[in-house]
């Protein structure tokens, strides 16, 4: 390959607009790669329409809706293959996304695990599959130390490097004050978000009662504690988190002082309507990097190890959802409510580290492009 030909890029992770966490990594992860080489990057997603529009890459794959036959001759295409970022080696799924990675090391392309999040990974022939395969690639690197540790479990010896999630990457974008006010976003009072998920595959120990149970009980807590009004933020608006956040209103005792986010927003406006908010309680973890992104102090309630993953590099104290009633949880959002301004400065002299471990993963690939012969004379 001689330098006038970009070097073709594919990246599979959970994608097509369904989590605008998800979609936040993608375009942190175009973003690097694209200011430092020359590229035909190629997303395999569920929703080309949706890829194409948020990300204007050059190809888009619906690969879930392809047979193996299908798929291979856009594998082989390829001079590099991502897999992730995100939360996707984990029990229900983890042979979903490691497909391609095993076509791709059949036809010897390159491969790399990109950023990506382990757990729940308890089922022995998953645990099995995902060794057999990450054992083979060119490079695994894993946002949290606790995401290494559980594919090390599971038998992965060769170098998993930590780094962090290229969503911390991701910028601001502008958000009309028109639009806050038509939100409800730009009242007097002090403004406090919340997030919500479903239980499912990747969090099979969610309890949607007990949770429901907890964050309506904080809600109205903060209402008459802090004259607060509460906006409930669904990352996955197309989904279930509606559901769930007027799920959780429902149980309120002041639900005229909660809203739902009802916009169709990117990644980067709801990190900018995040940055309104004077406090945050939730469970998602992009929601919580966002707040961290934005300065914003928070309470999480951890629900896998993903989350409290994050938690442990921000050194913020929080016990797993399980072990979280409602008491418990008022106590800790009047600790850290009481010490927000403390803790803003912890996450603002924390953050920078975090952000330099995600620069590291576009640093790795580079790493991979520059020394393999094939086409080492196309990369910057």
């Amino acid at each position: 390959m001689n330098g006038t030909i970009p070097i073709k890029i594919g990246i599979y992770g959970s994608y097509g607009g369904l989590n605008l966490g998800d979609e936040a990594i993608l375009q942190s992860i175009i973003l690097q790669i694209r200011n430092t080489i020359s590229c035909e990057i190629t997303v395999f997603t569920r929703s080309c329409g949706d890829t194409l529009f948020r990300h204007k890459v050059d190809r888009v794959i619906p690969n879930r809706q392809m047979a193996r036959t299908e798929i291979i001759p856009e594998i082989e295409r390829l001079d590099i293959l991502l897999i992730g970022g995100g939360g996707i080696i984990y029990d229900a799924d983890a042979k979903v996304y490691l497909r391609e990675a095993l076509m791709a090391i059949e036809k010897q392309i390159p491969v790399m695990i990109y950023s990506v999040g382990a757990g729940p990974l308890k089922e022995p022939p998953v645990q099995e599959y995902v060794s057999y395969v990450l054992n083979q690639v060119d490079a695994i690197t894993v946002r949290d130390r606790r995401s290494r540790q559980i594919l090390e479990n599971a038998g992965i010896d060769r170098d998993i490097t930590v780094t962090a999630d290229p969503a911390l990457l991701l910028s601001s974008e502008p958000i009309n004050n028109k639009i806050l006010k038509n939100e409800g976003l730009l009242g007097k009072r002090n403004l406090i978000g919340m997030s919500v998920r479903e239980a499912g595959v990747a969090a099979p120990d969610i309890k949607e009662s007990h949770y429901h149970s907890l964050l309506a009980n904080a809600a109205d807590y903060m209402i008459e504690r802090y004259n607060a009004d509460v906006v409930f933020i669904p990352m996955e608006p197309r989904t279930f988190d509606l559901q769930h956040c007027h799920a959780v209103i429902s149980r309120m005792l002041h639900p005229q002082r909660a809203t739902v986010l009802q916009g169709t927003y990117t990644s980067g406006q709801v990190l900018s309507i995040i940055g309104k908010l004077e406090f945050a309680v939730g469970m998602r973890l992009h929601f919580l990097i966002f707040a961290a992104i934005q300065g914003v102090p928070f309470v999480a309630l951890p629900y896998s190890p993903k989350v409290a993953g994050f938690l442990d590099d921000m050194q913020i104290e929080m016990p797993p959802i399980s072990s979280v009633n409602e008491g418990r949880l008022i106590a800790y959002i009047d600790k850290y409510w009481d010490q927000r301004k403390v803790l803003q400065t912890q996450i603002k002299r924390l953050l920078p580290e975090l952000r330099k471990r995600a620069m590291q993963n576009n640093s790795i690939l580079m790493d991979i492009i520059r020394s393999n012969k094939k086409f080492s004379k196309g990369a910057a």
